[in-house]
Protein backbone atom coordinates (compact mmCIF):
# COMPACT_ATOMS: atom_id res chain seq x y z
CA UNK A 1 0.00 0.00 0.00
CA UNK A 2 1.37 3.76 -0.68
CA UNK A 3 2.18 5.30 2.42
CA UNK A 4 -0.26 8.18 3.39
CA UNK A 5 -0.25 11.67 1.98
CA UNK A 6 -1.51 14.75 3.82
CA UNK A 7 -4.68 15.37 2.54
CA UNK A 8 -4.42 19.34 0.28
CA UNK A 9 -7.71 21.02 -0.24
CA UNK A 10 -8.33 21.40 -3.90
CA UNK A 11 -8.50 25.10 -5.26
CA UNK A 12 -11.64 26.83 -4.69
CA UNK A 13 -12.16 27.55 -8.50
CA UNK A 14 -15.71 25.96 -9.77
CA UNK A 15 -14.58 23.80 -12.95
CA UNK A 16 -11.86 22.56 -9.96
CA UNK A 17 -13.62 18.91 -9.69
CA UNK A 18 -13.83 18.52 -13.66
CA UNK A 19 -11.33 18.34 -16.83
CA UNK A 20 -12.22 18.18 -20.14
CA UNK A 21 -10.99 15.46 -21.88
CA UNK A 22 -10.13 14.69 -25.64
CA UNK A 23 -9.04 11.25 -25.51
CA UNK A 24 -8.45 8.57 -22.72
CA UNK A 25 -6.10 5.68 -24.12
CA UNK A 26 -3.85 2.71 -22.70
CA UNK A 27 -0.49 2.38 -24.83
CA UNK A 28 3.36 2.19 -24.21
CA UNK A 29 5.53 5.28 -22.83
CA UNK A 30 6.98 6.86 -25.98
CA UNK A 31 9.26 9.34 -24.17
CA UNK A 32 10.91 10.10 -21.64
CA UNK A 33 13.01 8.02 -19.11
CA UNK A 34 9.99 5.79 -18.92
CA UNK A 35 10.01 5.24 -22.27
CA UNK A 36 8.72 1.49 -23.29
CA UNK A 37 6.64 1.25 -20.13
CA UNK A 38 2.82 0.39 -20.15
CA UNK A 39 1.09 3.66 -19.56
CA UNK A 40 -2.40 5.11 -19.47
CA UNK A 41 -2.67 8.60 -21.42
CA UNK A 42 -5.34 11.43 -19.98
CA UNK A 43 -5.11 13.70 -22.94
CA UNK A 44 -6.88 17.09 -22.30
CA UNK A 45 -8.11 19.65 -24.84
CA UNK A 46 -6.94 23.11 -25.28
CA UNK A 47 -3.23 25.17 -25.66
CA UNK A 48 -2.00 28.63 -25.72
CA UNK A 49 0.84 27.80 -27.81
CA UNK A 50 0.56 27.12 -31.71
CA UNK A 51 4.27 25.39 -32.66
CA UNK A 52 4.87 24.71 -35.96
CA UNK A 53 5.98 21.11 -35.35
CA UNK A 54 2.85 20.26 -32.90
CA UNK A 55 1.91 16.61 -33.33
CA UNK A 56 -1.64 17.06 -31.14
CA UNK A 57 -3.54 20.15 -33.17
CA UNK A 58 -6.35 18.06 -32.53
CA UNK A 59 -6.69 18.60 -29.07
CA UNK A 60 -6.89 22.00 -29.46
CA UNK A 61 -10.50 21.91 -29.31
CA UNK A 62 -13.74 19.60 -28.23
CA UNK A 63 -13.61 17.05 -25.90
CA UNK A 64 -15.65 16.29 -22.92
CA UNK A 65 -15.65 17.29 -19.19
CA UNK A 66 -15.38 14.59 -17.07
CA UNK A 67 -15.44 14.63 -13.66
CA UNK A 68 -12.05 13.82 -11.96
CA UNK A 69 -13.37 11.01 -10.01
CA UNK A 70 -14.45 9.56 -13.25
CA UNK A 71 -10.98 9.82 -14.90
CA UNK A 72 -9.70 8.11 -11.82
CA UNK A 73 -11.82 5.01 -12.26
CA UNK A 74 -11.42 4.54 -15.71
CA UNK A 75 -7.19 4.96 -15.10
CA UNK A 76 -7.50 2.39 -12.23
CA UNK A 77 -9.49 -0.51 -14.61
CA UNK A 78 -6.66 -0.18 -16.70
CA UNK A 79 -4.49 -1.63 -13.97
CA UNK A 80 -1.46 -0.04 -14.84
CA UNK A 81 0.81 1.24 -12.22
CA UNK A 82 1.64 4.51 -14.70
CA UNK A 83 -0.65 7.95 -16.05
CA UNK A 84 0.57 10.61 -18.11
CA UNK A 85 -1.68 14.02 -18.41
CA UNK A 86 -0.93 15.37 -21.80
CA UNK A 87 -2.38 17.73 -23.96
CA UNK A 88 -2.66 20.14 -25.34
CA UNK A 89 -1.60 21.97 -22.09
CA UNK A 90 -2.85 20.08 -19.50
CA UNK A 91 -2.28 23.23 -16.42
CA UNK A 92 -4.66 25.77 -18.17
CA UNK A 93 -7.42 23.42 -16.77
CA UNK A 94 -8.09 24.22 -13.33
CA UNK A 95 -9.23 20.72 -12.11
CA UNK A 96 -5.68 18.91 -13.62
CA UNK A 97 -4.11 20.52 -9.86
CA UNK A 98 -6.73 17.88 -7.84
CA UNK A 99 -6.75 15.61 -10.33
CA UNK A 100 -2.60 14.91 -10.10
CA UNK A 101 -3.38 15.05 -6.26
CA UNK A 102 -6.32 12.32 -6.36
CA UNK A 103 -4.08 9.96 -9.22
CA UNK A 104 -1.20 10.14 -7.01
CA UNK A 105 -3.99 9.67 -3.80
CA UNK A 106 -5.03 6.22 -5.48
CA UNK A 107 -1.13 4.86 -5.63
CA UNK A 108 -0.32 5.57 -9.47
CA UNK A 109 3.18 7.04 -10.69
CA UNK A 110 1.95 10.56 -12.37
CA UNK A 111 4.03 11.33 -15.25
CA UNK A 112 3.19 15.22 -16.95
CA UNK A 113 3.90 16.22 -19.98
CA UNK A 114 3.69 20.23 -20.15
CA UNK A 115 5.23 22.78 -22.86
CA UNK A 116 7.42 24.74 -20.49
CA UNK A 117 5.45 28.14 -20.68
CA UNK A 118 3.81 28.09 -17.54
CA UNK A 119 5.83 27.33 -14.30
CA UNK A 120 5.31 24.10 -12.66
CA UNK A 121 5.49 24.84 -8.92
CA UNK A 122 2.21 24.41 -8.28
CA UNK A 123 2.41 20.49 -9.48
CA UNK A 124 2.67 17.96 -6.44
CA UNK A 125 6.49 17.65 -5.95
CA UNK A 126 5.95 13.69 -6.62
CA UNK A 127 4.53 14.30 -10.08
CA UNK A 128 6.97 13.38 -12.65
CA UNK A 129 6.92 16.53 -14.80
CA UNK A 130 8.37 16.26 -18.01
CA UNK A 131 8.80 20.64 -19.21
CA UNK A 132 8.77 20.61 -23.11
CA UNK A 133 10.70 23.86 -23.63
CA UNK A 134 10.26 25.01 -26.56
CA UNK A 135 13.25 25.53 -29.49
CA UNK A 136 13.64 28.69 -32.13
CA UNK A 137 12.34 26.35 -34.86
CA UNK A 138 8.91 26.24 -32.70
CA UNK A 139 7.59 29.60 -33.15
CA UNK A 140 7.36 29.83 -29.64
CA UNK A 141 10.46 30.11 -27.80
CA UNK A 142 9.58 33.83 -26.76
CA UNK A 143 7.21 31.97 -25.03
CA UNK A 144 9.09 29.56 -22.16
CA UNK A 145 8.70 30.21 -18.60
CA UNK A 146 12.72 29.74 -17.32
CA UNK A 147 11.22 29.99 -13.70
CA UNK A 148 11.59 26.41 -14.75
CA UNK A 149 14.49 25.80 -14.27
CA UNK A 150 15.07 26.16 -10.69
CA UNK A 151 11.25 24.65 -9.93
CA UNK A 152 11.84 21.13 -11.45
CA UNK A 153 13.16 18.74 -8.64
CA UNK A 154 14.82 15.24 -8.98
CA UNK A 155 11.58 13.39 -10.61
CA UNK A 156 11.76 15.86 -13.21
CA UNK A 157 12.74 15.81 -16.87
CA UNK A 158 13.29 18.91 -19.22
CA UNK A 159 12.49 18.23 -22.81
CA UNK A 160 14.53 19.94 -25.82
CA UNK A 161 12.58 19.04 -29.49
CA UNK A 162 15.22 20.13 -31.90
CA UNK A 163 14.65 20.22 -36.02
CA UNK A 164 17.18 21.96 -37.15
CA UNK A 165 21.10 22.87 -35.85
CA UNK A 166 20.17 26.47 -35.30
CA UNK A 167 17.72 24.38 -32.46
CA UNK A 168 20.62 22.31 -31.82
CA UNK A 169 23.30 25.28 -30.86
CA UNK A 170 20.16 27.00 -28.87
CA UNK A 171 19.55 23.94 -26.72
CA UNK A 172 23.35 23.75 -26.28
CA UNK A 173 24.00 27.43 -24.98
CA UNK A 174 20.81 26.49 -22.61
CA UNK A 175 22.48 23.11 -21.13
CA UNK A 176 26.05 25.09 -20.90
CA UNK A 177 24.56 28.41 -19.50
CA UNK A 178 22.41 26.87 -17.31
CA UNK A 179 25.02 24.68 -15.92
CA UNK A 180 21.87 21.73 -16.49
CA UNK A 181 24.35 18.74 -16.17
CA UNK A 182 24.64 19.74 -12.93
CA UNK A 183 20.66 20.33 -11.72
CA UNK A 184 18.82 17.18 -9.57
CA UNK A 185 16.80 16.72 -12.70
CA UNK A 186 17.26 14.94 -15.81
CA UNK A 187 17.95 16.55 -19.69
CA UNK A 188 16.57 15.40 -23.20
CA UNK A 189 17.02 15.56 -26.71
CA UNK A 190 14.75 14.50 -29.15
CA UNK A 191 14.34 14.91 -32.95
CA UNK A 192 11.78 16.43 -34.93
CA UNK A 193 9.84 13.10 -36.69
CA UNK A 194 10.80 12.99 -40.13
CA UNK A 195 12.43 16.69 -39.80
CA UNK A 196 16.27 16.37 -38.67
CA UNK A 197 17.70 12.34 -39.14
CA UNK A 198 18.15 11.04 -35.28
CA UNK A 199 21.69 10.55 -36.15
CA UNK A 200 22.68 13.73 -36.90
CA UNK A 201 21.49 15.14 -33.27
CA UNK A 202 23.12 11.62 -31.91
CA UNK A 203 26.63 12.80 -33.59
CA UNK A 204 26.38 16.34 -32.12
CA UNK A 205 25.80 15.38 -28.89
CA UNK A 206 28.72 12.87 -28.56
CA UNK A 207 30.75 15.52 -30.42
CA UNK A 208 30.06 17.87 -28.04
CA UNK A 209 30.13 15.45 -25.20
CA UNK A 210 26.74 17.21 -23.89
CA UNK A 211 25.68 15.71 -20.65
CA UNK A 212 21.96 14.75 -21.89
CA UNK A 213 20.20 12.19 -22.95
CA UNK A 214 19.36 11.36 -26.45
CA UNK A 215 15.64 10.09 -27.30
CA UNK A 216 13.38 8.93 -30.14
CA UNK A 217 9.90 9.50 -29.90
CA UNK A 218 9.51 5.51 -29.66
CA UNK A 219 5.41 5.50 -30.71
CA UNK A 220 6.27 7.09 -34.19
CA UNK A 221 7.95 4.36 -35.00
CA UNK A 222 6.01 1.41 -33.49
CA UNK A 223 2.71 2.84 -35.02
CA UNK A 224 2.11 5.39 -37.90
CA UNK A 225 3.33 8.28 -37.11
CA UNK A 226 -0.02 10.06 -37.42
CA UNK A 227 -1.67 7.46 -35.48
CA UNK A 228 -4.14 9.02 -32.36
CA UNK A 229 -4.94 6.61 -29.19
CA UNK A 230 -1.00 4.95 -29.24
Amino acid sequence: MPAARPHIEPRRVPTADSVVVKELYLSLQGESSHAGMLCGFIRLTGCHLRCSYCDSEFAFHGGSRMKNADVVTQVLAWNTPTVELTGGEPLLQPGVYPLMESLLDAGLKVLLETSGSIDVRLVPPAVHKIVDMKTPSSGECDRNDYRNLTSMNANDELKLVIGSREDYEWSRALVREHKLGQKPYGVLFSTIFDKLHPRELAEWIIEDRLPVRFQLQMHKYLWDPNARGV
